[in-house]
């Protein structure tokens, strides 16, 4: 595990791959640890010089005082890949990793490539997270368990059969969960800055190649976020999953891969590298 610093903040992060591989660096969402990613980085890693790291407040990385803004995510984002040595890189990020990806595109230039997953713009035409969902995902029954909170949390973002076909998993990501998560005032700190997105009129001159994948039948961000963002980006292909959840890139792990990867292949970083 390595260490970046922003100002007096420690930011965990990780690195595999081949060293002269095109560097392919993860945001993880809201409350989210590194292990949200290990079914695209670990496949990618063959040929792909990839970055994981922890948002301040999850994980290995330091839990400063919050509330966190979208911005200074963006900011540590810049300090893990300047601490890595990486020029150029292809991003990706997923719900509130989306969010960060495109404040760091639009305030930094060591994006290539964007990878935008179940993550909205923001802003007064953004369709928010129901009020059932955040109800769900910020609360659990009284008597529950620390493990049965965090499958109650999460049932929004996943479909509705993935706890019955995939129990196995299904504990093995709580235990991940329970290792590496946001604390709940962490995860209340990443939420501010959520709650306050908003690139709507900056996305129209982001000329930055980008990828939209969403899940049809996403519960926390509805997929008209996905519709909204592929309005906005003028040099973005959607792609939408059907019947696909919140966190389809676990449950359609493989589709998403080959989809990432066949994005990296179209649109190679010219310059740059580790």
């Amino acid at each position: 595990m390595r260490q970046a610093t922003n100002g007096d903040v420690r930011l965990a992060y990780e690195v595999s791959g081949p060293s002269d591989g095109e560097p392919v660096v993860f945001i993880e969402g809201l409350g989210y640890g590194r292990w949200m990613w290990r079914w695209q980085q670990e496949p990618l890693a063959a040929d792909y010089h990839t970055v994981l790291w922890d948002n301040r407040g999850t994980g290995e990385s330091d839990v400063p005082e919050g509330p966190y803004s979208i911005e200074t995510m963006a900011a540590d984002l810049e300090a893990v890949l300047e601490d890595a040595g990486i020029d150029r890189a292809h991003v990706v990020g997923a719900s509130m990793g989306g969010m960060i990806a495109q404040r760091y595109a639009l305030e930094y230039d060591r994006a290539a490539s964007l990878s935008l997953l179940c993550t909205t713009p923001g802003g007064p035409d953004a369709v928010p997270v129901p009020d059932a969902t955040q109800e769900q995902m910020f609360a659990a029954p009284p008597d529950a368990d620390e493990r049965e909170r965090i499958k109650h949390r999460m049932r929004p973002a996943v479909s509705d059969s993935f706890y019955e076909n995939e129990p196995e998993l299904v504990e093995r990501i709580v235990d991940w969960r329970l290792e590496s998560d946001a604390s709940d005032p962490a995860k209340q700190a990443q939420a501010a800055g959520v709650a306050t997105f908003d690139a709507t009129d900056e996305l129209p001159n982001l000329e930055t190649p980008t990828l939209i994948m969403h899940g049809e039948a996403d519960r926390v961000l509805p997929v008209e976020n996905a519709h909204l963002l592929a309005e906005l980006l003028p040099n973005a292909r959607l792609e939408v999953v059907g019947g696909g959840p919140h966190l389809f890139f676990i449950e359609s792990a493989d589709w998403v891969t080959d989809r990432l990867e066949a994005f990296f292949e179209a649109n190679p970083i010219d310059t740059g590298g580790v």
